[in-house]
């Protein structure tokens, strides 16, 4: 069985009203760990990886890393997914690779940092739906800009200095033809999210529901959306960490999401904690271990625990069976022919 699109992922999500989270990999640890957690849950999967994530791994250990996991886990549909692409050319380097979902995230400029005007963003983001759709690949955008940085993509700021506008992204949507858009509700990137739980000052919630009235086709994702659970932040303090008090985002606030037409959930920082820490534990109860093996076994089972309940909580698990997946070649006859295209003048919205 071959990756699965990306959008065929979300779409039968939409159609059973759950969420689909797209986990964060840099390492074989972490996709065993990924898969493992879809194997005891039942769930599809979203295998992500970042720009800084090809180049520490190098892209084709990551791709036939990936291509391991659909061979051992043939029951679970996979979807490939190049996170916060930065231009056209590392999309398509992605999408010739063999990865069936990519996001070109427009929002900022080539550098990753400089927020970027409206029509620049529709530009590129339109060059990348043009390339990928006629290959049968998925095209996540971006409209709004996150705060926060990972892997050194991002503009800074509390998250609510580029708050997504509900007009400009029924325009973007029309103009590009994304299969999913991701809006900036006040989600910041990494740890050091919010200094108190996150409430309707810094998280607005009543933007994304806004946003899914008008959009229904469109299959919102919200980045950010680690919970930062503080039980993981304090076995790494407790083995010699620093970590400053933080909180993230609660998981309540993304069911909420979920039933106003979140279909992707990106979560990478929880599962970094949950590795840190069993390492941490590790190395303090046991100094004298030195074979690798001694603490990445903890670390890999830390972060399979972490992506199985949030598998459960988002909706997914149970689901990896619901439906047949279908050959790229279907997906890009479905695009060719209009019948997978989502904008608000096609869908009647």
């Amino acid at each position: 069985m071959a990756l699965v699109s990306m959008r065929q992922l979300l779409d039968e999500a939409a159609k059973g009203g759950y969420g689909v989270g797209a986990f964060n990999v840099n390492d074989m640890e972490q996709i065993q760990a990924i898969m493992e957690a879809a194997k005891e849950t039942q769930s599809p999967v979203i295998v992500q990886a970042s720009r800084g994530a090809r180049q520490f791994a190098q892209d084709r250990y990551l791709f036939h890393l990936t291509l391991a996991a659909n061979e051992l886990y043939p029951e679970i549909p996979i979807a490939m997914h190049q996170d916060h692409g930065n231009r056209f050319d590392t999309c398509k380097s992605a999408i010739e690779l063999g990865f069936t979902s990519v996001m070109m995230d427009g929002s900022l400029k080539a550098d990753g940092k400089t927020p970027a005007s409206f029509e620049e963003n529709v530009e590129v983001t339109r060059k990348v739906v043009d390339f990928a759709h006629e290959r049968g690949v998925t095209v996540e955008g971006e409209i709004g800009v996150l705060g926060g940085v990972e892997d050194g993509h991002g503009a800074g700021g509390s998250g609510l200095d580029h708050i997504t506008d509900p007009d400009q992204a029924v325009e973007f949507a029309e103009r590009t033809g994304v299969d999913a858009l991701a809006i900036a509700i006040g989600t910041i990137h990494g740890a050091y999210k919010f200094t108190k739980k996150p409430d309707g000052s810094v998280l607005k919630m009543d933007v994304l529901i806004a946003i899914h009235k008008r959009l229904p086709k469109t299959h919102l994702v919200m980045h950010g959306s680690s919970s930062v659970p503080k039980d993981l932040q304090d076995i790494i303090n407790q083995y010699g960490g620093k970590l400053k008090e933080t909180w993230g985002v609660p998981v309540e606030e993304i069911q909420l999401g979920i039933r106003n037409g979140v279909r992707k959930i990106n979560v990478d920082t929880d599962n970094r904690l949950a590795i840190t820490g069993a390492i941490r534990k590790v190395f303090a109860e046991t100094p004298e271990k030195f074979d690798p093996r001694d603490y990445l076994k903890p670390a890999r089972e830390a972060m399979q625990k972490v992506v199985a309940l949030r598998m459960q909580q988002f909706g997914q698990a149970g689901h990896a069976q619901d439906y047949k997946p279908l050959p790229i070649t279907a997906m890009i006859k479905g695009y060719a022919d209009g019948t997978l295209d989502t904008r608000p003048s096609v869908v009647g919205v």
